[in-house]
């Protein structure tokens, strides 16, 4: 062999040792990503495994040194309890009530605002857009004492109406925001197109945008209802009444300040609570991860 092929030959094979090395190192790093996710995701999952599992025990097995991670000699004790107190079906009703009622009227003026200011021109626009953004950036807190004075004036207080109110303003903001993404990303003339073939404004509105804004829908329905479904202090400041308590204000009742907590009762209204969380979110799943992919490139 002459000089010039073995040249050509150790050059290959350096070249060939590199990819080799370089092909060692990336799935030595795809490992590790995974082992990092399995962890994270451990760490996520842990606590409502631990929240289930505690629900099916006794409150002196909770009690122990010991911790007891497979409830073997649990049962359902602690669910009977729940729903045998009055107080959790009346707090599910009214939790129930406030989340439709918010959903329902945050969608809609989220949908009528996002569509204004999309597909509309019109004198303050961009402030309308600015004040978005900045009542985003406002503390919660900051807005207690004031939000609370004006309900108490219009005699919404321990109200589910006051309520509604509270949280339709707090969501609507973002939802706005999201759904103005989805109504910019398209295009107005497939509207145009349509109503040359013969449909009006409106028709051409609900056959061919209407559907393609529904993955928005759906994920801004989805914020909606966590944040109405979970939410604790609004309610609190605005729901003082015992016997007008959301779920989460119900389940706070449960600790008790002077002796020792119930800890499976507890569990076991936390775990009730979680479960129309968990049946909304399979149900909307596939449509809710589409909208927020789409929503975040087209916002």
């Amino acid at each position: 062999m002459s000089a010039a092929g073995s040249a050509v030959a150790t050059a290959r094979g350096q070249r060939g040792g590199q990819r080799s090395a370089r092909g060692g190192r990336s799935s030595l790093g795809r490992r590790l990503l995974g082992a990092l996710a399995v962890a994270v995701s451990l760490a996520w999952v842990f606590p409502v495994y631990w929240m289930i599992s505690s629900a099916f025990l006794p409150t002196n097995e909770l009690r122990t040194s010991e911790p007891t991670f497979f409830p073997v000699d649990g049962g359902l004790g602690n669910f009977r309890r729940v729903f045998t107190d009055p107080t959790f079906f009346s707090s599910f009703r009214i939790s129930l009530a406030v989340t439709g009622l918010t959903l329902a009227a945050a969608i809609l003026f989220a949908f009528v605002a996002a569509l204004a200011v999309s597909r509309f021109r019109f004198r303050g626009k961009k402030s309308f857009i600015v004040t978005i953004l900045v009542v985003q950036m406002i503390p919660a807190e900051g807005l207690f004492i004031s939000q609370y004075h004006v309900l108490d004036n219009w005699g919404l207080v321990n109200a589910v109406l006051g309520l509604t109110i509270v949280y339709v303003a707090a969501i609507l903001p973002f939802t706005i925001w999201m759904l103005r993404g989805f109504v910019s990303g398209i295009p107005i003339e497939l509207e145009e197109a349509a109503m040359m073939d013969g449909l009006s404004r409106t028709g051409a509105f609900f056959r061919i945008t209407f559907p393609l804004l529904a993955p928005g829908l759906v994920a801004s329905g989805v914020y909606g209802f966590l944040q109405a479904w979970n939410e604790y202090t609004l309610a609190l400041v605005v729901m003082s009444d015992p016997e007008k308590q959301t779920l989460p204000l119900w389940l706070q009742g449960l600790v008790e300040g002077n002796r020792a907590t119930d800890w499976g009762l507890v569990m076991a209204g936390a775990t009730l609570i979680t479960v129309p969380v968990i049946v909304f979110f399979l149900i909307v799943q596939n449509r809710m991860s589409s909208g927020l992919v789409a929503g975040a490139v087209k916002g």
